[in-house]
């Protein structure tokens, strides 16, 4: 079942945004899709290569029938229960705004957040590859290099600059490459 879902959340919303429409390919530069050789990627900044893979970058997601301007604002709005909260992080004008907000000491941040957090960034996650193939080709692109989020401003999401970070980001990512790939191989294989 859960494969299932996987398939139809990738190829579902393929088509909800053309890659013309997307507002990071208006201040940004595409990353060239192509094979990757090396065993190791790092992204940070959505100005660089692979800066679609960061929250930051301007991929709007749609999840539950709400448009986020991006994943980051997604994420940070989850931080919080109060609706109002929610839609002052939705109307934020960019990422760092949104994520300004989320980290705002003086909000109430939800009691479980450690313990859902990790889950938040998957659904957003799912919904920024699921709904963009310019995104899932990318990240299919590295096949099976490790992706670091490679920066000494987390410890948590990143690598802390020097690997030693958990890099949850990254490994999130990885783990969508593989579920794309295992989508992938499944369709094809269904259809023989």
């Amino acid at each position: 079942m859960k494969m299932l879902f996987n398939i139809l959340l990738f190829f579902s919303f393929a088509c909800l945004y053309a890659d013309e429409d997307v507002p990071h390919y208006r201040f940004y530069p595409r990353t060239p899709i192509t094979d990757y050789s090396s065993a190791e990627l790092n992204f940070y900044s959505v100005k660089d290569l692979y800066g679609e893979f960061s929250n930051f970058a301007l991929f709007p997601i749609t999840v539950n029938g709400i448009s986020w301007p991006s994943s980051e604002h997604y994420y940070q709005a989850q931080k919080f229960l109060d609706p109002d909260l929610q839609e002052k992080v939705r109307a934020a004008g960019s990422p760092y705004l949104a994520a300004q907000i989320g980290r705002d000491p003086n909000l109430p941040i939800r009691e479980d957040w450690n313990g859902v957090k990790n889950e938040v960034m998957l659904v957003a996650l799912h919904a920024k590859f699921g709904q963009y193939e310019v995104l899932r080709a990318l990240l299919l692109s590295t096949k099976k290099c490790t992706i670091y989020e490679h920066t000494k401003n987390d410890c948590y999401w990143a690598d802390c600059g020097d690997r030693s970070g958990k890099n949850i980001l990254g490994k999130q990512l990885m783990q969508i490459r593989q579920e794309i790939s295992e989508s992938i191989d499944t369709l094809f294989f269904t259809r023989l």
